[in-house]
């Protein structure tokens, strides 16, 4: 987890407030992801749009625009179902702050999941996340690319357990993360095995699978 926010271009400032019920209407939102607005959304502002028109930077059908939401928080959070909620509602990748608190004890964190558009509704990796940061805390300038593909990849390239590789496009990067993380789930899982496993040979052939997997793991890395 890397702890820093960008700067964002004066030029692509969007600064549109959005109701939180416009993404009832937008997307399929049951009634329990309805309560977590309620409960954990205090305002949602468009607050930038990463664009040709705004930073002068070309687009592609998978990412031709970026979006960056900026979410108050009512109380200590906003958690995953809320931004999953307007993630499929908007057809464009975002990127999310969360802030809390008030005065000095105002805090923020950048979170996003990677994007990719196709047919039917987005396909979203996990969410990333820095940690949280005082509001005042200087803020870094976007990370140099050509393009918004580049862009986006760059972005949330120190969020994520995983690095792009050179001319990586993000559909890739995507099907990687994925990849990443059910090779954790399953190392995860194994070595709870391993733990309470009482058959020494068991154990062994554990460890062996353990293995197997992590090198698997570093190699998707």
């Amino acid at each position: 987890m890397t702890d820093l926010l960008y700067r964002w271009p004066v030029a692509a400032k969007f600064g549109s407030r959005v109701p939180k019920e416009k993404f009832y209407e937008l997307g399929t939102v049951t009634s329990a992801v309805k309560e977590r607005f309620v409960s954990e959304v205090q305002r949602i502002t468009w607050a930038y749009k990463l664009a040709e028109a705004t930073i002068n930077l070309p687009g592609n059908p998978a990412v031709p625009e970026v979006q960056v939401f900026q979410i108050d928080a009512k109380k200590d959070d906003v958690y995953e179902p809320a931004l999953t909620a307007i993630d499929k509602a908007i057809p464009f990748p975002i990127i999310f702050e969360i802030t809390r608190g008030d005065g000095a004890q105002r805090s923020v964190r950048m979170v996003a999941a990677h994007k990719h558009l196709g047919v039917g509704a987005p396909k979203l990796s996990a969410y990333y996340s820095t940690g949280w940061q005082p509001a005042d805390t200087e803020r870094q300038p976007l990370p140099t690319a050509i393009t918004l593909p580049a862009l986006y990849t760059a972005i949330l390239d120190p969020l994520t357990s995983v690095s792009s590789r050179a001319g990586e496009e993000v559909s890739a990067l995507a099907v990687r993360l994925q990849a990443v993380q059910k090779l954790e789930r399953e190392i995860a899982a194994l070595e709870r095995k391993l733990r309470t496993e009482p058959q020494l040979n068991r154990k062994f052939e554990l460890r062996r699978t353990i293995k197997i997997r992590q090198s698997k793991l570093e190699q998707q890395r």
